[in-house]
Order: structure tokens, then sequence, then C-alpha cells
């Protein structure tokens, strides 16, 4: 399903079943970020229908005993029809630097270029500063700090890559 995993590693598309054993991945590969409030705050950002509902366009990649190794949630958007959005996606820290995170991605990107979507959208907190980085390095554009973007003192910082190769399209800001 997605080529250019390390041996070991296949992906699959994600199932309800799933999702409490993603979420019991969270707190050890965030490593405490942001503390007691971070792991509340990843957990509710996880409910269970983007299992349930977003699953055809959600991976899962496990190790070859069925251990998580890597996810993303995402999702075509259903008011902008020319876009897409990554909501969650993270990787086994033993993992990093192993192209995981980017393989994920450009199965994503080829799906949603196959709906005929141009555009993807993700946040972070901005104290997220690897998945800024990782962001960055795939090519997404950053916003600044965007102050109480999903509620008072959950800050964030937007990102947008556009997919085409039209190098004068302009992305509608997150």
């Amino acid at each position: 399903m997605i080529d250019d995993l390390p041996a070991g590693l296949e992906a699959r598309y994600l199932t309800e079943d799933d999702h409490p054993r993603v979420l019991a991945v969270l707190d050890s590969w965030w490593g405490g970020l942001k503390g007691e409030a971070g792991s509340a705050e990843r957990a509710l950002l996880l409910p269970r229908l983007y299992f349930q509902h977003f699953a055809s366009t959600g991976f899962l990649v496990e190790r070859d005993g069925g251990e998580v190794a890597a996810f993303l949630v995402g999702f075509l958007s259903q008011t902008e029809p020319r876009a897409a959005y990554v909501h969650f996606a993270g990787v086994d820290p033993a993992l990093h630097g192993q192209g995981v995170g980017r393989a994920l991605y450009e199965a994503f990107f080829a799906l949603v270029r196959s709906h005929g979507r141009r555009y993807v959208h993700c946040i972070t907190s901005p104290e997220n500063t690897a998945s800024q980085a990782f962001h960055t390095r795939l090519g997404f554009t950053a916003s600044a700090v965007k102050p109480d973007y999903d509620g008072p003192g959950l800050d964030r910082v937007a990102f947008t890559i556009d997919l085409s190769s039209d190098p004068v399209a302009t992305p509608r800001p997150v």
C-alpha cells in the first residue's frame, strides 16, 4: 500500500479497532510534551469518530509483530473542495529519520490528488518544534503563531502545501 517503508513495516488503512492502539502510544511518542495537560489534549484530539468515519483517508503502519509504528489521520475537506487536512500523525521515535513520516504523507498526498485536491493543511502547537521542522522539510509553508486558534491558551502554527506544479498558486490561509 505504501512504498518506501523500511523492511519489517507494513501499511494499511485505519480501522475502528486501531483507536485504542493509537491512543496507547501517544504519551510515550510525544515524550511528555506539555506535561499532563498535553497528554489530555492529545487524547482529546483523537476521538473514535476519526477511526470510524475517516478510515479510508488514514493509515496505520505496523511492525511485523503487529505493534503500531506510525499513523496518519487525515480527511478530504467537506467545505473546501480543493483541500484536504492532516488532523494527526505520529511516528515511533525509534523510526525517526528513516522516511516513515515522509512515506505516510506522500501516500496521503497521492490519495488526495486522486480526489482532485490541491492543498493540504495541518496545524501543530508552537511547542512542537520537531513537527514544525518536519512539515517545513516536506515543503509546507508555516504561518506565524495563531493565538487561541483552538480555544483560550491553545495557540497553533498552521501549515499549507500546494500539491500542484503551478508555482503562482496561492493557497487559502488556514
